[in-house]
């Protein structure tokens, strides 16, 4: 009987936020759904997905509905606000731009989300999703050059995103790989607090963080079965796209599920890269020991790699013809968040060589040292940013006195965990402070056109997430 398992479907999804409006799924829809699941633990979001492209869309798509449209509506109106431009204008320029160069593979999981969506009564197209997807790219490499076409001159800020190492042999307690990772994002953008278990018909089983309707990571944090790890920080203050290149978003997915050594991920991630969220990518091999760093820049690439040493990224490029020809950073003015950060990370990694460790990589995200000022600081400087609080912009993002910005994550593996699939995290600020938007609106009321955009952020504790988690 058809009814029987949509029933017991009920009894799976209390939380879904669906059950008012989804009528019974066909038996087709039921059985692309029937290896998904979804549960909620300490502010992040939990998804297992599994099977072909569609099933795992479908999955995705149907048990976040409600998220992704919210994820929607708050990218609709950031770029609205930021462009002055109608939202149709920027999903038919994303879908014109970018729609034919992705993998079928990909394209067959969006064409499965965008089914699952409409069977929980949401409504979207192909090129909404691909644009959401690729909001980073477009609003922060592509965007810029759209603008000053439109306006000579004119500059969009690009946010710089993210705090984060990775350490191995004798910098580590056991000599293993540890990670450690936290976000940093504007406020009033799509939280990326999902936790995806994404178990593909072909190539490895991938636990990572990503945003509610994402098939990559976007944050980036992710294991793999094949033993990677990965992260990245932004290179900041960075100018260069090519439109002619394929989606980062896509290389991004395609890297972390196809490639079984570091040198397969770096050599899909560069192979047709078109500059768009220019990042250092942190990796790590758990089963070798190997560390790299791949900056990836438009023109300029960059790889290290060691199997004893540390790699840290704080939205500074470190290689010298990367930092001078493709951004515009100053490398030693200390009054920048990244600049203050990278210092923050060569005082720490030398005072704890040898020691590092999950603890360890725990405080670290959660650090309120701000260089600049050679002391403790709640501000935008530190590891663990709060923008929100400081009257003093540190750099171009956000750009303005207390700009609703900052780490609003942290995560954290090791060796250990990695093989295991599994991961720490923390939702919220990487120190636990909450964030209360009614309350920071009323005390900044210059930002009253994000109202209806913020959420709050209670304070949350770690836990540890697995592949094939339940509850």
């Amino acid at each position: 009987m058809r009814t029987q398992p949509f029933l017991r479907l009920l009894v799976l999804l209390p939380l879904a936020g669906l059950l008012f409006a989804t009528p019974p799924l066909p038996s087709e829809q039921l059985a692309l759904l029937a290896k998904g699941h979804r549960f909620q633990r300490a502010g992040w979001i939990y998804i297992h997905a599994e099977g072909p492209p569609r099933a795992r869309g479908f999955q995705h798509g149907f048990l976040l509905a409600k998220e992704i449209a919210d994820g929607l509506k708050k990218t609709r109106a950031s770029w609205e606000h930021l462009s002055a431009l109608p939202w149709d204008w920027y999903v038919a320029r994303a879908d014109a731009l970018l729609t034919a160069k992705i993998d079928a593979e990909n394209l067959a999981e969006l064409e499965g989300m965008l089914e699952g969506l409409a069977s929980a009564g949401i409504r979207s197209s192909r090129a909404e999703l691909v644009a959401y997807n690729a909001q980073t790219e477009l609003f922060g490499y592509w965007w810029p050059q759209e603008f000053r076409k439109l306006k000579e001159g004119a500059k969009v800020p690009l946010p710089e995103s993210c705090s984060a190492f990775i350490a191995t042999g004798s910098w580590t307690a056991d000599g293993g790989v540890v990670l450690g990772h936290n976000t940093m994002q504007d406020y009033h953008l799509a939280p990326p607090n999902v936790v995806l278990d994404l178990v593909p018909e072909k190539g490895q089983r991938i636990l990572m963080q990503t945003t509610p309707g994402w098939i990559h990571s976007g944050t980036d944090f992710w294991v793999t079965s094949a033993g990677l790890v990965g992260a990245e920080t932004t290179i900041g203050a960075f100018d260069g796209f090519d439109p002619s290149g394929l989606p980062e978003f896509s290389r991004m997915r395609r890297a972390s599920q196809d490639a079984a050594t570091i040198d397969d991920w770096c050599r899909i991630m560069q192979a047709g890269n078109n500059g768009g969220y220019a990042n250092a990518w942190l990796l790590g091999d758990v089963n070798t020991g190997e560390i790299a760093r791949l900056e990836l820049g438009l023109k300029v690439v960059s790889l290290e790699r060691t199997m004893d040493g540390v790699f840290t990224g704080s939205n500074i490029a470190e290689n010298p013809k990367l930092l001078r020809f493709e951004t515009t950073s100053n490398e030693v003015d200390i009054r920048a968040s990244s600049v203050a950060r990278r210092v923050r990370w060569k005082q720490l990694m030398a005072r704890h060589k040898g020691r590092l460790d999950l603890a360890l990589a725990r405080r670290f995200e959660a650090d309120h040292f701000d260089a600049f000022y050679g002391r403790e600081r709640i501000g935008g400087r530190s590891l663990c940013a709060h923008h929100e609080l400081d009257r003093d912009p540190a750099g171009n993002w956000p750009g303005v006195p207390y700009g609703p910005a900052g780490t609003l994550d942290a995560k954290v593996l090791d060796a250990k965990q990695a093989k295991a699939m599994s991961f720490s995290a923390r939702w919220g600020a990487a120190c636990g402070r909450p964030f209360d938007a009614a309350a920071f609106l009323a005390k900044h009321p210059q930002f009253e056109w994000m109202k209806d955009l913020l959420d709050n952020r209670p304070a949350q504790p770690w836990t540890t997430f697995r592949a094939g988690d339940r509850k």
